[in-house]
């Protein structure tokens, strides 16, 4: 049978991670896929050890660290099937993991990505991320993260694929642009599906879809000095490409509020410089950015009330 899928995985360093999930991939056999590892540049040895035992597997490595945006993009662009699955290096999957996001995609043209359920690698009762979410606060949330996966059972519609585990459709890659490669690592994955929003695609959670997460194993802790300033950085970003003038007015009292939150949040984990110095470094560097052209009404209206349902849920 024909590969639809190609699996792509970036890796950064973490060897060790990578070839448990390669291990854990050489049991999905329910759907044919291809394999491409695009290596940012490792500074382990994980290049070395891949041509060496598992020479079978198309390795592309890039020639400086390029960070999340760009290593995908390159796997994406050398893949030659309909759809991409990414899935990040410290991750290990479910057998059938591949089974219902193809049977979502291929039953509505309209969908452009399909995010799987991620769950805790020590702890397999609890959600890492059951899609995305994006608020009027200008806050990305991790949609059930921590609470018990028995919750999270029903397949359906979410803001934003998790861009650590999910199967995008090629084809759209070419009208809305790839993932954009200013924003490095880090929140790239929410402009994606924003931008996808706004071109009319749909963006769904495949609850059936198993892969266990360790989280945070390339970087480092959950928060830390550049997982914090990069994130704020780009954060402006996204409003300033996604959103036309009228919208960012209309929220930018909520915007503001959420930016005050956040740095007191971060201040007292000591973080509130790092926070500080990415949310004027991209409010300074934002107008480099391409804006993306007025798109419908109606799919900015959709997005906005999106926004506004998830910042209740968000807060309840």
């Amino acid at each position: 049978m024909t590969a639809k899928i190609t699996i792509i995985i970036p890796n950064y360093n973490n060897i060790k991670l990578l070839i448990n999930l390669i291990e854990s991939l050489k049991k999905a056999t329910t759907i044919p896929y291809e394999l491409i590892i695009v290596d940012d540049k490792s500074e382990d040895n994980s290049v070395e050890y891949l041509k060496k035992h598992y020479p079978e597997i198309k390795l592309l490595v890039n020639d400086i660290n390029h960070g999340f945006a760009y290593t995908v993009n390159r796997g994406i662009k050398n893949a030659k099937t309909d759809y991409v699955y990414l899935l990040n290096n410290d991750t290990t999957v479910d057998p059938d993991f591949l089974v219902d996001p193809l049977k979502i995609m291929e039953s509505d043209d309209e969908i452009f990505a399909i995010s799987s359920k991620m769950l805790q690698l020590n702890n397999h009762d609890l959600i890492e991320d059951a899609g995305d979410e994006y608020t009027i606060l200008s806050w990305s949330k991790k949609r059930g993260y921590n609470k018990p996966q028995s919750r999270y059972s029903q397949d359906g519609e979410v803001f934003s694929a998790c861009a650590g585990a999910a199967l995008y459709r090629c084809d759209v890659f070419d009208k809305i642009g790839f993932f954009d490669e200013n924003f490095g690592s880090y929140v790239e994955d929410m402009d994606l599906s924003f931008r996808a929003h706004l071109y009319g695609y749909k963006i769904y959670y495949a609850a059936h879809s198993i892969v266990y997460h360790i989280g945070s194993a390339s970087t480092g802790s959950q928060y830390n000095s550049f997982k914090v300033e990069i994130s704020a950085r780009n954060n402006i970003y996204l409003i300033y490409k996604n959103m036309p003038t009228w919208m960012i007015i209309i929220n930018s009292l909520f915007i503001a509020v959420g930016i005050i939150i956040k740095y007191i949040f971060f201040y007292n984990k000591n973080l509130h410089n790092y926070y500080k110095d990415g949310v004027f470094k991209g409010i300074k560097t934002c107008r480099k950015l391409e804006k993306l052209e007025d798109r419908s009404i109606k799919n900015y209206f959709k997005v906005e009330l999106d926004m506004i349902k998830n910042t209740f849920r968000y807060l309840s």
